[in-house]
């Protein structure tokens, strides 16, 4: 494992989160530098998944389609998989490193600091950040990588943590905004979280490798990372005034069109434009609730919610149909807890919970892309 000490007082280690020689090096790190305060990269949502991942239960879900997060929970729920698919090929747990490293802090009476940024405002943050591009690229890469070339990767992995350094690069390479927020926000944040530790006495910190060099940086520049700038990373920017428009243009635009189109007398026009509208919205949003192999009666839910919901943006045809898979296929406890443990993506559509957010992410894709596409062809006929 890679030990940076920045001073006599604060020594950083670098560990693998999927590695057992990692769990070994934070329990001996923490009895032979005997620190005053044990810093942890994790903030306390983690922490709560790590020490009792049998909390998700279907109330959580059920709240989560209902604030609309389902897609931020999938997005999260991908990245976790493959953290879990590398642990478990590993043999160890992810985290386990961590959570070595607060029991011998435990057992030695040490303080435990949890350093790291809440999940939830990370992934937020690179998710308002990226483009749909890069989007795109990193949903593919999680969903249609070769699974084989990503064992070569593990192996790799827990024999050099150097390559932990490499992957992170190659996500920047993927979408740079995700990067940014992931990578260089949290190194910075993570030192910040550090520094304001130094008066309480001599720090180990246990960060993950890939962060080593960056935090290390801004540790020894002495870097200023005061309040107001944790404060900064740590806020969610709303979306774009513009965005509120561009959601908005589409429902204003077709209502325009259908009353004028009424206000004309032209009957005809005025089925052909609805027609239309109901047909490309409750096919591609039924298609994507299909695609996620959702219950029939879901994909008729997302069929008939779509040329509505497609008319108001504070609604989601997604959002309906992922509650209907909910209940017509409502997950098990055994279902809850394979969840927690899926080591593949491809398991994502056996496992009922990874289908109702599936259903829920597609539907609402489907439903976006027949909003759009129907509104481009009704405007373009009446051209």
């Amino acid at each position: 494992m890679t030990v940076v000490d920045i001073d006599d007082n604060l020594r950083l280690l670098g560990t693998a989160h999927i590695s057992k020689a990692s769990a070994d090096a934070a329990r001996r790190e923490v009895a032979e530098y005997e620190p005053d305060i044990v810093a942890i990269e994790l903030c306390k949502s983690r922490l709560d998944a790590l020490e009792r991942p049998d909390r998700f239960d279907n109330e959580t879900l059920g709240k989560v389609l209902r604030e609309g997060k389902a897609p931020l929970v999938l997005f999260q729920s991908m990245l976790a998989v493959e953290q879990r698919r590398m642990g478990l090929a590993e043999g160890e747990k992810p985290g386990t490193d961590l959570l070595a490293a607060i029991q011998a802090a435990a057992e030695s009476q040490k303080e435990v600091a949890l350093v790291d940024r809440d999940i939830q405002t990370t992934l937020r943050r690179a998710w308002r950040r990226m483009r749909f591009r890069e989007k795109w690229r990193v949903m593919s890469a999680l969903l249609f990588q070769d699974e084989e070339d990503e064992e070569v990767k593990v192996d790799e992995l827990l024999e050099n943590t150097d390559l932990i350094t490499e992957l992170m690069g190659e996500l920047r390479d993927v979408a740079p905004a995700a990067g940014e927020v992931l990578i260089d926000e949290r190194d910075e944040f993570l030192a910040g979280r550090i520094q304001q530790l130094r008066p309480k006495g001599k720090i180990l910190a246990v960060i993950g490798a890939g962060h080593l060099e960056g935090v290390a940086a801004h540790l020894r520049n002495n870097m200023v990372v005061d309040k107001e700038r944790l404060s900064e990373l740590n806020h969610i920017e709303p979306p774009h005034p513009a965005w509120k428009g561009v959601k908005w243009s589409i429902p204003v635009l077709m209502l325009g069109l259908f009353a004028w189109m009424a206000s004309q007398g032209d009957m005809a026009a005025l089925k052909e434009a609805a027609i239309t509208w109901l047909a490309l919205n409750a096919v591609l949003a039924a298609l994507g609730a299909a695609i996620a192999r959702g219950h029939p009666l879901s994909i008729l839910t997302a069929a008939v919610a779509s040329p509505i919901t497609s008319l108001n943006p504070m609604l989601a045809a997604g959002w309906f149909a992922g509650l209907v898979q909910l209940n017509v296929a409502a997950p098990s406890t055994k279902d809850l807890q394979a969840f927690l443990k899926l080591d593949r993506l491809s398991l994502f559509w056996k496992n009922k919970v990874g289908r109702v957010l599936l259903v829920t992410a597609f539907a609402n894709l489907g439903s976006t892309a027949g909003a759009w596409i129907a509104g481009s062809a009704i405007i373009g006929s009446l051209l």
